[in-house]
């Protein structure tokens, strides 16, 4: 699965945390979320590449109470099987490298390396 994720934890600030194979995923995710908005739930598909974002599942927030989003640029084959926001979160956020790996990582005091 080709992903981008950007979200924060706790007490760090707002990271990759997957780059899609990219070497630099801020422009891949500058297209994709360019047009987006700051709605807290967001479905936005192109051609090509598709914006998810939605809050933390599990109603994490950073240590300044401020809940937690995350926002994911998918890409094929992917993209072809969401077309809403619950879709996304069911097929992207349910996957053990994801749901998983945040929970194992949201409360460590410096971020992780980019995946």
């Amino acid at each position: 699965m080709k992903l981008i994720w950007a979200t924060r934890g706790r007490a760090w600030g707002n990271r990759f945390l997957l780059d899609g194979g990219f070497a630099d995923p801020l422009p891949e995710y500058d297209r994709a979320f360019s047009n987006a908005g700051d709605d807290a739930e967001l479905w936005l598909a192109s051609v090509d590449r598709a914006a998810l974002r939605f809050p933390d599942p599990e109603g994490r927030t950073d240590r300044a109470g401020r809940p937690i989003r995350h926002e994911f640029v998918v890409f094929a084959p992917e993209l072809r099987e969401i077309s809403s926001v619950a879709t996304g979160i069911s097929l992207i956020w349910n996957q053990p490298a994801v749901a998983a790996s945040f929970a194992d990582i949201w409360n460590l005091p410096k971020p992780p390396l980019l995946r």
